[in-house]
């Protein structure tokens, strides 16, 4: 197999991982996930504690590093960190190393900037 070829199969594959590893999470996490979102497999969701708490919009792509939480470590009466819904909506970027924040919705549109770490929510971007 010559260099060509070898680099449009690697690049195919990666194609399909990348068009899959979306719908895996869906079918056994039970996340919320939009169709054509693209999710890098180095991307960390919050698949542990609270899946159905993570929300993606259709057409969004959540680069490699990215971390998305819908929980935190505070300890409530029943001695037991509290569960939040984050969402992201349809045609959004999370950058590269980026963190959102568990309970934070970002709108339509957004671009979340490599490390930035949204700790509010975003507006739709028009």
């Amino acid at each position: 197999m010559d260099k060509n070829n070898s680099f449009n199969l690697r690049a195919w594959l990666w194609g399909k991982m990348t068009s899959l590893y979306p719908k895996y999470l869906k079918w056994h996490f039970k996340m919320d996930i939009g169709e054509n979102a693209v999710i890098a497999r180095t991307a960390v969701l919050d698949k542990n504690i609270n899946p159905q708490g993570v929300h993606i919009g259709k057409n969004t792509w959540v680069l490699r590093d990215a971390i998305i939480l819908a929980h935190d470590h505070c300890r409530g009466k029943n001695g037991k960190g509290r569960l939040f819904d984050t969402r992201i909506g349809k045609n959004c970027v999370i950058g590269i190393r980026s963190i959102i924040l568990p309970g934070v919705t970002v709108g339509d549109h957004c671009v979340v900037a490599a490390g930035a770490v949204v700790t509010k929510n975003a507006p739709p971007t028009p």
